[in-house]
């Protein structure tokens, strides 16, 4: 595993197509500042050359607690809507680079971590994993994004009672609901999220760009609307020189070179 030019807040390693991030300021339980969340923008506008997949995770036990509260700057309504909206755009930003993205999730995953989270596409959580929406009981309201990715996975009845109770999800409970994917056993989740960063990264990039891209759409179309899109994502794939190579391997029964 290489390394890359690291910012303080935010590692960054590569290995072959895999580039794993890690968030690192373990004094706060990685909890967000503007510099992490700038460190995330800049990796994610700008991926190094031969990337094709993601990891995410974080340092000293926790995933992300959320946003760094210590640092928490006054600000008048126009500047708390600036700044929530310059968290969606870097949560978009993760979601939809056109890099798949693998998070390990282990200790807090709290408020903004959760919406960091459930911008990512495939999510492995451990039993220590805490899920959490505490803002209601701070006096705030989420603002990175939770009421459309965490809301669209829980359904708002469940949220609006996870945000008035700040009730606490465990991987287990996380995994019923949606919020991960993989419930594993200590320790095992950076290992499981590599090995499918690594599967992930030998699919046809076309595909995964089209996947990461479509489904999420189509999800906020009409039936009409999304069966249509639907097609012409078929359309892009099948008459791609990767979908040639996919069909010539199957047929030749070997593994697919895709570029």
């Amino acid at each position: 595993m290489s390394d890359a030019p690291q910012d303080k807040v935010l590692k960054i390693q590569i290995e072959g197509p895999v580039a794993v991030l890690t968030m690192d300021r373990p004094d706060k339980r990685n909890a967000m500042n503007d510099r992490l969340l700038a460190a995330l923008e800049a990796f994610f506008s700008a991926p190094p050359d031969g990337v094709k997949a993601v990891v995410l995770t974080g340092t000293a036990g926790h995933f992300c607690s959320g946003l760094d509260l210590s640092e928490h700057v006054a600000r008048e309504a126009e500047g708390v809507l600036r700044h929530s909206r310059n968290w969606h755009a870097v949560m978009d930003k993760i979601q939809y680079s056109g890099l798949p993205v693998v998070s390990a999730i282990y200790g807090a995953a709290i408020g903004g971590g959760l919406e960091l989270a459930t911008a990512t596409h495939v999510r492995i959580a451990e039993p220590t994993t805490i899920f959490q929406l505490p803002e209601g009981r701070r006096g705030i309201f989420v603002g990175g994004g939770a009421t459309v990715r965490v809301g669209r996975i829980l359904g708002p009845d469940r949220m609006t009672e996870m945000m008035l109770t700040g009730r606490k999800y465990g991987s287990e409970e996380g995994l019923v609901l949606g919020l991960c994917h993989y419930a594993v056993g200590e320790g095992e989740a950076l290992p499981l999220a590599l090995d499918l960063a690594g599967k992930i990264a030998r699919n046809a990039s076309l595909s995964n760009y089209i996947m990461i891209h479509a489904i999420a759409r189509i999800n906020d179309m009409s039936r009409s609307d999304g069966l249509f899109t639907e097609s012409l994502a078929a359309a892009l794939s099948q008459t791609s020189a990767d979908a040639e190579e996919g069909l010539r391997a199957f047929l030749e029964k070997r593994p697919p070179e895709f570029r």
